[in-house]
């Protein structure tokens, strides 16, 4: 008997896929919300305060709030923004 063959695992999305395409669409949604970094949320924190996500989860009931453009950003390259260009240009709308 021969043995069986290895398969590689895949980590690429097949985007020809509708499968492929909602786990990109997924993968996208959690890079758009937890964008900020660590040491920002950390540094909220310590301020006392929560980040504009946490406190719209405990203001409304689960599942009663859907993010609208959570993908916006700015398109400006005056003044070196272009090099800081954060997902729904530092803003939480729904």
């Amino acid at each position: 008997m021969s043995e069986p063959e290895e398969r590689p695992e895949i980590h690429e999305i097949d985007l020809h896929t509708t499968a492929g395409k909602l786990a990109d669409l997924q993968r996208r949604i959690q890079e758009a919300t937890h964008a900020g970094s660590e040491r920002a949320v950390d540094k909220q924190h310590a301020k006392g305060k929560l980040t504009a996500r946490e406190r719209i989860e405990l203001l409304l009931d689960e599942d009663s709030f859907v993010e609208l453009d959570e993908f916006a950003r700015h398109r400006s390259t005056n003044f070196g923004l272009d090099a800081n260009r954060p997902y729904g240009d530092g803003v939480v709308t729904g």
